[in-house]
């Protein structure tokens, strides 16, 4: 079962997309303000966010830059939503899909589905090739003490 951290002030729109979520086989975690997002983060390790640009104290794209300063969420995708059009500045600080408000909450598992997909792809693949060139190191290292014992 797939986490998702939302990361968003408004109750009500919170309630609603976490009843959503978690009927589409979601688990969801939830964060009032930008300040708590990192160690709530750290403590639940969702495999997606979903924040809003508006926030009490600070807005959405200062908790993504955050997110991608750190290495554990570097790559983990993120969902931003406002109701102002902030697309380009969204995309430009590391948001993977922006939304406009209001959207279908029912594009949602979608979106996140294809994401998460999508990284664990890449994360995979990122896994293959390290443990291929590891190989191929400890091969070089083989070819290079037993060109060495020859001379």
């Amino acid at each position: 079962m797939a986490k998702i951290m939302i990361v968003d002030d408004d109750r009500t729109t919170v309630m609603l997309l976490t009843t959503f979520l978690e009927l589409e086989d979601f688990a969801v975690v939830n964060v009032p303000r930008g300040g708590m997002a990192m160690d709530k983060a750290r403590a639940e390790n969702p495999d997606a966010f979903l924040i809003d640009f508006r926030l009490q104290d600070m807005e959405g794209t200062k908790v993504i830059s955050l997110l991608r300063a750190d290495p554990q969420f570097a790559k983990t995708p993120i969902v931003m939503s406002s109701g102002m059009n902030i697309e380009d500045e969204a995309l430009k600080v590391g948001a993977n899909v922006f939304l406009v408000k209001p959207f279908e909450p029912g594009d949602l598992p979608r979106i996140f589905n294809d994401l998460i997909k999508a990284n664990t792809a890449n994360t995979s693949n990122n896994v293959a090739n390290t443990s291929s060139s590891a190989t191929n190191l400890s091969g070089n290292a083989a070819n290079t003490s037993s060109n060495t014992s020859k001379t």
